[in-house]
């Protein structure tokens, strides 16, 4: 694997979508780039953010993507929808490959057995399966896909 950083790569198609008058690519891999940025500034000291807090900041402009193109398509504004979902489609390039339903339900029964060895069982376990799926799925699905996955489990 080669010493290139997530944002080593955002930085490198930025150049290549400019290059390219790729106006799509461009305005939104600077968008990202503007909010990592922000959270290398944020707090006391700047300082330089892991591959994974890069992911972290990547997934948070996908979520505000989806959400915008919800409210847009909701509010009858297609164009700015379509705009929204083009944009989370540049940023989800770069974020891991989402867990299939047959994956996440595995994960999930995994992590339940996991907690009724523990002593938790029914709706009391849903904070320790939590706990113990998050890191496991980071990146490859929503909390709330994630939760509702567990609390269906748990409630069967």
């Amino acid at each position: 694997m080669s010493d290139t950083t997530l944002k080593d790569s955002l930085q490198s198609d930025l150049t290549t979508a400019i290059k390219g008058r790729d106006e799509l690519t461009s305005a939104t891999i600077r968008m990202v780039l503007t909010a990592v940025k922000s959270e290398e500034v944020a707090g006391k000291t700047a300082r330089t953010l892991s591959d994974e807090e890069v992911l972290t900041v990547l997934q948070r402009e996908a979520k505000k993507r989806r959400e915008a193109a919800e409210a847009f398509g909701g509010a009858g504004r297609a164009e700015s929808a379509a705009r929204e979902n083009a944009e989370l489609g540049v940023i989800e390039r770069y974020l891991p490959t989402p867990l299939t339903e047959e994956e996440l339900t595995a994960l999930v029964e995994d992590a339940v057995l996991v907690a009724t060895g523990e002593g938790l069982t029914g709706m009391g376990a849903m904070g320790g399966v939590m706990n113990y799926l998050k890191p496991k799925v980071a990146g490859r699905a929503d909390g709330k896909r994630l939760s509702a996955a567990v609390r269906a489990r748990l409630q069967a």
